[in-house]
């Protein structure tokens, strides 16, 4: 048994606090609305976030951020990407220097490309850091429905010790030593799933849908090894495992906030009826950016980020993605 803070609660933070707490862990979960802490405390429920949804009763909340820290030196990091910077550096003064740091955000930072252990590094400093990611939707997970996700750290021993912090009778752990592969499946991927919603919302079905998955894996894969990563590390969990749920099922944000700008080919309408955090959204001008480094064509990245910066329309995009000229299917094209 191990303390450990969640920092964030939202659905995610939240649903990876009752992983924690099944997995027989001391759990504390930090979130800045007293109204959601209140109700854990008392009702042990976060409907604001994870209706209907029956929390441990072994589950505790503050909103002190400061008790937070003090509680453990585990911090699971559940919060919005483009927030991060911001609040590492308010919390800076809290973090024990034997501090472990468990990444759940899937994202790059908009105004310097940095993937999340990047800029961990860069305030927080020569800290242990680790991430977990994989096919998790929370609506799912927070049910108890089976799942799998991986552990990644440059530091295997500290992969392993996350891993046995939340590995359950339905949620199966595995270890990885590709932090950066694993930060970039997992932040493309919101961008690929962006476009099959806009797919959807334009009327377009499976064959369409699958045409963007796989070639989107492929830009995914080929992005990987550009940067140096483990090849293997988009064909697992981190990468195709998470593109296809993302991809695939209602419940992600990245497809809905697609689904709508698809039908509505409004970039306004669909941020006023997804009012959530879409992480695809803003990654996909930094995704673009660290492909454009290394040289790589990535064309459903570059289309869904002109999209989402107004200059095309969702048919723009796939009237461009359908026009590139095409090479024999492969790794290396």
């Amino acid at each position: 048994m191990s303390r450990v803070t969640v920092i964030g609660s939202g659905a995610w933070g939240t649903t990876l606090a009752q992983v924690l707490c099944d997995a027989g862990n001391e759990v504390l979960l930090w979130g800045r609305n007293q109204g959601v802490v209140d109700e854990i405390n008392s009702k042990q429920t976060n409907d604001k976030y994870l209706k209907g949804i029956p929390l441990p009763k072994s589950l505790h909340a503050t909103s002190n951020i400061q008790e937070a820290f003090s509680y453990s030196n585990i911090y699971v990091l559940a919060i919005p990407t483009q927030q991060l910077r911001d609040m590492l550096i308010e919390w800076k003064a809290f973090v024990p220097k034997d501090a472990i740091v468990v990444s759940t955000l899937k994202g790059i930072e908009l105004t310097t490309d940095l993937r999340v252990s990047e800029v961990v590094s860069e305030v927080w400093g020569d800290i242990r850091f680790s991430l977990i990611t994989g096919p998790n939707l929370a609506d799912e997970l927070s049910t108890r429905q089976l799942a799998g996700a991986v552990v990644a750290s440059n530091d295997l021993q500290i992969a392993k010790q996350v891993q046995s912090l939340f590995t359950t009778d339905y949620y199966r752990v595995y270890t990885s030593t590709d932090v950066m592969g694993c930060e970039l499946a997992g932040a493309i991927k919101s961008v690929i799933a962006l476009s099959v919603g806009m797919a959807i919302g334009m009327g377009f079905g499976e064959n369409t849908q699958s045409m963007l998955i796989t070639r989107g894996l492929h830009e995914i894969s080929r992005m990987c090894a550009a940067h140096g990563s483990d090849p293997a590390t988009a064909s697992s969990l981190a990468g195709m495992g998470d593109l296809v749920a993302s991809c695939g099922s209602p419940l992600s944000r990245n497809r809905t906030f697609g689904e709508v700008l698809g039908e509505t080919q409004s970039l306004e309408d669909a941020r006023a009826r997804v009012a959530k955090t879409v992480e695809g959204v803003t990654t996909s001008r930094a995704a673009l950016e660290l492909a454009h480094r290394v040289g790589v064509e990535v064309p459903i990245i570059e289309a869904v980020a002109d999209v989402v910066a107004g200059t095309i329309t969702p048919r723009d995009a796939f009237k461009r993605i359908m026009e590139i000229s095409t090479k024999a299917e492969g790794f290396n094209e």
